[in-house]
């Protein structure tokens, strides 16, 4: 994929720039690379005293970058990591916190849109679905070598796929005679473990399961819950956090984390006085996500499921 290709629309993109509230000469994360548009529009705030530190996993991503941010390059300060580790390159780059860090967890439109790279099931492409490519970890490996009963619990935790059972005992029939190779196989063994009530829906029948495998592939989940702890704790005093979310599994992560380190006292409800000493980190901008205007989804039908959710440090 050449870099004009790497398309991406950035989904609230002002609702994102006005949550982090950016400080000319502030310090800010964009955690989720992609497109870089976010990034862009982020970097073009700051002044000469501004940095932008901006994190992906994607060769893609980083290499897009440095064509996109050419103009504001001096400000923007490129690193290959997984978003899990934020920390550590916040003091890799010898900086104690940040004044602000925002996070687009949706699969970026290049990853799904380049067909090779297996993330989509409308496109016939070898399994692999590995967000970094160096990743020895692939959709093939999931698929082929899993257990029938993990194989369910992904489709059904990372999913929510009502026929995960049925799905799973396919894919394992299928692949005692041949392995599955390609995502258009895939698809057909998901479709013909379905019910036909269920090929009728409005939604693909394959795009649940896709979804739980790319997040197994990732370990998605694993990486949001463990990032957003670091995010707040590398946030400099009223520094922001800034979160769009496009499924509930995410979304329910970020929101707990976010109401927890809002709350601070964990000890049960009957207890007269607080003896577990924790105070809040944060406050709540919103008790309710932010969610993205109509005219913004008739623009670009990805937005529909977004969710921005955004506290500050205390």
């Amino acid at each position: 994929m050449n870099q004009s290709d790497f398309h991406h629309i950035s989904i609230l993109l002002n609702e994102c720039l006005d949550a982090l509230e950016i400080k000319p000469d502030g310090t800010y994360m964009d955690a989720t690379l992609g497109g870089a548009g976010h990034s862009l529009r982020i970097a073009q705030r700051l002044d000469k005293g501004g940095r932008l530190i901006c994190i992906d996993r994607d060769d893609a991503a980083l290499n897009n970058a440095e064509k996109r941010l050419k103009d504001v390059r001096e400000r923007v300060t490129l690193v290959k990591s997984d978003f899990r580790n934020l920390d550590n390159v916040i003091s890799d780059l010898g900086l104690s916190g940040v004044d602000g860090i925002l996070f687009d967890l949706g699969v970026s439109s290049p990853q799904l849109d380049e067909a090779e790279r297996g993330f989509s099931y409308m496109q016939d492409a070898p399994l692999d679905m590995r967000m970094d490519r160096q990743q020895k970890l692939t959709a093939y490996d999931v698929v082929n070598t899993f257990e029938q009963l993990e194989l369910r619990r992904i489709l059904i935790e990372y999913g929510e796929e009502r026929y995960a059972s049925n799905i799973s005992a396919a894919i394992v029939r299928t692949r005692e005679q041949k392995p599955i190779e390609t995502t258009i196989e895939l698809v057909d063994i998901i479709k013909s473990a379905m019910p036909a009530k269920a090929l009728r829906e409005k939604q693909h029948p394959a795009k649940r399961s896709f979804q739980a495998i790319r997040i197994a592939v990732n370990d998605e989940l694993g990486a949001v819950r463990e990032a957003m702890q670091k995010a707040i704790d590398s946030l400099n005093p009223n520094g922001r956090l800034a979160v769009i979310t496009f499924h509930s599994l995410e979304d329910r992560i970020v929101k707990e984390t976010m109401k927890k380190a809002a709350e601070g006292c964990t000890c049960p409800r009957d207890f007269p006085v607080c003896v577990c000493g924790n105070k809040p980190k944060v406050k709540l901008i919103s008790r309710k996500p932010i969610l993205p205007t109509q005219s913004e989804i008739d623009e670009n039908a990805r937005a529909r499921s977004a969710k921005l959710r955004v506290c500050q440090k205390l």
